[in-house]
């Protein structure tokens, strides 16, 4: 779709030897490419979001805690978080410094 409309901005007309739908100096051919064109993105939206799921429920079945909100793992172990509020509230370290390091 990209190529056929740079072909149009050059004001130029497409015209598929093999096809005699895909003429775009017609209107019926531009209507027929616009809706396949539309049927594409439509699919691709479609494989898109399947793709999203099953990695997100292949993730889950390996024992990955997603976090809700950000929909990413959990940056700090347990044990790091421990030692950055021990830091923070024992020592009294700057929590951009604590940040930093970790």
């Amino acid at each position: 779709m990209n190529t056929l409309a740079a072909i149009t901005a050059k004001k130029a007309g497409f015209r598929s030897l093999g096809d005699a739908w895909a003429d775009t100096t017609t209107a019926h051919g531009r209507w027929m490419l616009t809706v396949l064109g539309g049927l594409a993105d439509f699919e691709r939206d479609l494989i898109r979001a399947r793709n999203l799921s099953e990695g997100r429920e292949r993730a889950k079945a390996r024992g990955v805690k997603l976090d809700v909100r950000t929909k990413v793992q959990p940056k700090l172990t347990e044990h790091q978080k421990r030692e950055a509020i021990r830091r923070r509230d024992g020592d009294g370290e700057p929590v951009r410094e604590i940040a930093r390091q970790l």
